[in-house]
């Protein structure tokens, strides 16, 4: 049984440790509404591209010459997977889940007798992946050094991809993260970024015709691999928001927890304490009768 100097410091540990989790709480409150903004102002930018790439790709989808980030290499035997993570842990499920995500599309793949490689942007996710996908793994791209997610952090991750692309190291590149949705709930997402897909719901009636000056191969040889660097870049402000997100409710639970505990250990000590007040009081009693 655990005296009562034990139960004093388990309670006096607790309670700093109650103190951590709340100022993490805060802290994660405080970073999630600007990230949560730029995910949320990054959206419509993307999707409209997105939608305008996909009007113009379908003029020349059955184009054998037309641009190679678009019509592929003409075979998916080779995938390189991105799986964007948090350079931080403490943020409950959220890195894990997009783990499990990754880790379920490369066994499907191996499966299949394809060919996975993957490159990982965040340190969580390099450390998880590398217990089964050591060999697979072919680069880790550091974000703490980073303070403040740029436009131009997610040009130098896509340009690292298209010079891959460009060497033939892969023929299908996917794109891991978590989109955020709520406080309680981010998504993780494949998305799909090498050959360009572009889904939308199909008009009703007869498509417009459009003429396009210059003409569709020079655009989309322009806007594709831009809409790679915007696509990375949508990425990483969703799962910046999802991060603080799933971090904020994480802490949040420590803190309750915390706060249970104290209480338990509180009640606990107060039992135990008083038990031995009634123990000395009938020695003290049994002594001053034997008299």
């Amino acid at each position: 049984m655990p005296s009562l100097k034990d139960l004093r410091n388990r309670i006096a540990s607790t309670k700093a440790t109650q103190k951590i989790t709340k100022a993490m709480q805060m802290v994660a409150a405080s970073k999630l509404r600007r990230a949560q903004a730029a995910a949320e102002a990054a959206r419509p930018y993307a999707e409209r591209m997105q939608r305008t790439l996909g009007n113009i790709a379908a003029s020349v989808q059955n184009n054998p010459e037309g641009p190679r980030l678009l019509a592929g290499t003409g075979t998916d035997q080779v995938h390189l997977l991105i799986v964007c993570t948090g350079e931080r842990g403490l943020c409950g499920p959220f890195n894990s889940a997009i783990v499990r995500l990754a880790r379920e599309r490369a066994n499907a793949l191996i499966a299949e007798g394809k060919t996975i490689k993957i490159l990982c942007v965040g340190r969580k996710g390099f450390d998880q992946l590398k217990r089964q996908y050591e060999d697979e793994i072919i680069d880790l791209i550091d974000l703490r050094a980073v303070r403040q997610l740029r436009f131009d952090t997610a040009k130098e991750i896509g340009q690292r991809i298209i010079a891959l692309y460009d060497q033939g190291a892969f023929d299908v590149c996917t794109l891991f993260f978590s989109r955020f949705k709520s406080v309680i709930a981010q998504i993780p997402t494949a998305q799909q970024v090498i050959p360009a897909v572009f889904e939308g719901a199909p008009a009703d009636g007869p498509a417009p015709a459009y003429e396009y000056e210059p003409d569709e191969e020079q655009i989309l040889a322009e806007l594709l691999p831009l809409n790679i660097f915007v696509q990375v870049f949508k990425a990483l402000l969703e799962n910046s928001a999802s991060f603080y997100g799933s971090q904020m409710s994480a802490m949040d639970n420590a803190t309750r927890n915390a706060g249970e505990m104290i209480k338990k250990q509180t009640l606990k000590y107060n039992r135990t304490r008083q038990a031995m007040i009634t123990k000395e009081l009938i020695e003290i009693i049994s002594g001053a009768e034997a008299l």
